[in-house]
């Protein structure tokens, strides 16, 4: 019976990497419909949502089964609890990357952002994709020695999140209203996409300690709220 229960555990392991791997793939795509007003890989990556919400969904019935069939203590309660709210993140940072692609196909053949944010959008989504490939890494080896990496880019979508705000309330801003409520929105969502990301971590840091500490090294520089929210 132990066996077949560490089996079930090990599958609840695989099956995180596995989302967490179609969110970079989704991530990586949005990059490309959101930068260059690409159609057809926008409605790729608004296809694809379809299959991370459905491996978020097959992984939580799971999770739930050995709970209530195999009675799991200790670490592997812990383990099972924090694969349900890990594979709620990944869902969500999903979520968030379909909205990106979202928004590129509404506005196009249009860009969604005028000339003097795509280097700022630009550095947003290579940090976040290296946040998420960090996070693979954490979920595959439960190396903790990635997680202070995560949290300094985190760090810097914050720095340039906050530029983005900067940007709008410059008196050069010449763009529409409705450009700068597409741009503040997107933004948000690749700011969410790194909380989200270092929410995933912190969670693995304490199945791997059994501690639970934030990180103050990823606090958003204007001081309000931490990226290891849940929200």
């Amino acid at each position: 019976m132990r066996e077949v229960f560490q089996a079930e555990l090990k599958q609840v392991g695989e099956e995180l990497v596995e989302i967490a791997k179609l969110v970079d793939k989704a991530l990586s795509e949005a990059r490309q419909a959101f930068l260059d007003a690409d159609l057809e890989t926008a409605q790729e990556v608004i296809a694809g949502d379809a299959r991370i919400d459905f491996m978020q969904n097959e992984l939580d019935e799971r999770s739930i089964d050995i709970l209530a069939l195999q009675a799991p203590v200790a670490s592997d309660l812990r383990m099972i609890v924090g694969a349900l709210r890990m594979s709620s993140s990944l869902e969500r940072m999903g979520d968030l990357a379909r909205h990106l692609a979202q928004d590129a196909r509404r506005r196009y053949p249009e860009p969604v952002l005028p000339p003097q944010l795509v280097d700022t959008f630009t550095q947003m989504f290579d940090l976040d994709l290296e946040i998420i490939e960090g996070v693979i890494q954490v979920l595959e080896t439960r190396d903790m020695g990635v997680a202070d990496s995560i949290y300094a880019k985190k760090a810097k979508v914050n720095e340039l999140h906050q530029s983005v705000f900067t940007a709008l309330t410059n008196e050069d801003w010449d763009s529409p209203v409705s450009t700068a409520v597409d741009v503040t929105l997107s933004a948000r969502y690749l700011e969410r996409i790194g909380d989200h990301g270092v929410s995933v971590t912190r969670k693995v840091a304490y199945l791997v300690t059994g501690e639970w500490t934030p990180s103050a090294s990823v606090e958003h520089p204007t001081g309000h709220g931490h990226v290891g929210s849940d929200a």
